[in-house]
């Protein structure tokens, strides 16, 4: 799922395009993508964008008279730029924003067809759609350290509740902790203020170095590389590759549709992290260490 670091190039490269200009037609290929009723796409012909915003993962286009387009990618929408005229993919396209310049064009390379717009009118109907999560990257501690533990739970699940952070995801929070050497299964309110302050720190670090990196490998181009997974990155998507920081395999835990990747040596001393089906499938047996881990798949593979 874009992230924070994504979402806000996309608004950098969007920026030039579509601000100031007014959009042509709203074409709907899947009556699925549109989840609202009212205003109807036609009203938002020839009204201009006049504002581009973050909300949370979303994107938002706002246009005259007080009318706002809310775009949720979830996990596999992604944004496209195309000539003007640009006809939609049948099979991935849902929707296309025409522009005097170009096409703006949703797609969705799924077949859970999550991928979201909203039209809204007014301010107020536009925070409807707001989780409610603050901005990490403008958030001094003590607004951090209050929403981190407003309530008990691990770090992964905190650093990716919508509600209680703005934009931040699977990806990002892997890295996050990882830079913090903090376990992702550590509960928020037994934290130490200075490992509070560690956290904040390294949060705003990787949210600002990605964004930064991001733009940089853009530039004045259209992302269509969208992705979670970066070669650069520490321990998101890296299971089993060295740490970068000490050279030990990346460990995982994996739960429902997601999962956790971090390293065992840096942050959570050694200890291996067991996830639900494999602690109950191993009952007693699941290795402790990283040199149990090894010993034990030294003697599977030959």
């Amino acid at each position: 799922m874009p992230e924070l670091p994504d979402i806000l190039v996309y608004l950098d490269c969007l920026a030039p395009r579509v601000l100031g200009k007014p959009l042509v037609a709203l074409r709907i290929a899947s009556p699925f993508v549109l989840h609202s009723v009212s205003p109807p796409p036609d009203e938002l012909t020839g009204k201009r964008v006049r504002a581009l915003e973050r909300l949370g993962k979303r994107i938002v286009l706002g246009l005259d008279d007080d009318l706002y387009v809310v775009i949720h990618l979830m996990i596999a929408g992604r944004l496209r730029w195309k000539p003007p005229g640009a006809t939609l993919n049948r099979k991935l396209g849902l929707a296309a924003f025409d522009f005097p310049d170009g096409v703006l064009i949703l797609t969705e390379a799924s077949s859970q067809k999550r991928a979201s717009i909203h039209l809204v009118r007014g301010r107020a109907a536009l925070a409807a759609h707001d989780p409610g999560g603050i901005d990490v990257l403008g958030a001094g501690l003590a607004a951090f350290h209050a929403a981190l533990c407003a309530e008990n739970h691990t770090l992964k699940r905190a650093l990716t509740d919508p509600r209680l952070f703005s934009g931040v995801g699977n990806a990002y929070s892997d890295e996050i902790l990882h830079r913090a050497r903090l376990s992702p299964v550590r509960l928020t309110q037994r934290l130490g203020e200075e490992e509070i302050a560690v956290l904040h720190r390294a949060a705003q670090e990787i949210l600002r170095e990605w964004t930064a990196r991001l733009r940089g490998e853009v530039g004045d181009a259209f992302p269509d590389k969208v992705t979670a997974f970066h070669p650069g990155m520490a321990v998101h998507g890296r299971y089993r590759q060295p740490c970068p920081a000490c050279g030990d395999p990346v460990q995982r835990i994996v739960y429902a549709a997601n999962e956790a990747n971090y390293c065992a040596t840096c942050q959570t001393g050694g200890k291996l992290l067991a996830d639900r089906a494999l602690s109950r499938l191993l009952r007693g047996d699941w290795p402790r260490t990283l040199e149990e881990l090894e010993e034990r798949r030294g003697r599977r593979e030959p």
